[in-house]
């Protein structure tokens, strides 16, 4: 057996615990998250670790969420911001702009912001993912504009990435963000803006 054929050999009985064409079961036992798991723990640690990002966090109760949403868009001079389909009516700005027919790209840079909902939120990672649901649309609403405010439900979030997959469809076209778009040169200079929103704002709806 020369050395191809013994690397192979080790990876079939790797992924084939049963024998070949037997994939047998595997055995998951391994620690999935050692975060919190109540939901006041894990608003306060998503919290934290989207505010690392250096994005701006907001946690509000329901009642506050729509007045929380026009002070964070007020502070940035955003009168028309881009909203998509099946966003919850309490949550779409006034003077807000349907994405109902599709707006151009140049059309939705012009707007400058957008305002989501998302599929799940990350605690441990400070991620937030959108997978082109109800109130999240279509990936270009969320890299186009400059700024994102995305709303995040309490329930929404869970511990780490292993819970954030279980809850997801693999199928649909999954986006996920960890702060504002940022990149680094060889000098390590960073520069924000350049793959999507400069400017990521989050509330947290308890």
């Amino acid at each position: 057996m020369n050395d191809r054929e013994l690397i192979l050999a080790r990876i079939r009985a790797a992924v084939t615990p049963g024998g070949p064409g037997e994939p047998g079961e595997i055995i998951r036992d391994y620690l999935t998250s050692a975060g919190p798991h109540d939901e006041t723990g894990l608003i306060e640690l998503l919290a934290e670790r989207v505010a690392d990002y250096r994005a701006v966090v907001h946690v509000t109760g329901e009642d506050e969420a729509a007045a929380t949403i026009a002070s964070a868009l007020a502070v940035q001079g955003l009168t028309r911001p881009v909203v998509p389909g099946g966003l919850p009516a309490e949550w779409v700005p006034e003077g807000a702009v349907p994405d109902d027919p599709e707006l151009s790209a140049a059309e939705l840079e012009a707007a400058g912001g957008v305002v989501t909902g998302c599929a799940v939120a990350i605690a441990e990672t400070g991620t937030i993912v959108l997978d082109a649901g109800p109130g999240q649309g279509r990936r270009a609403l969320t890299l186009l504009p400059d700024y994102h405010l995305c709303v995040v439900r309490a329930g929404q979030i869970v511990a780490g990435v292993p819970q954030a997959l279980a809850v997801l469809d693999p199928s649909r076209p999954l986006t996920w963000i960890s702060g504002p778009s940022a990149t680094s040169d060889i000098e390590l200079n960073r520069v924000e803006g350049v793959h999507g929103p400069r400017t990521l704002e989050v509330v947290i709806v308890r």
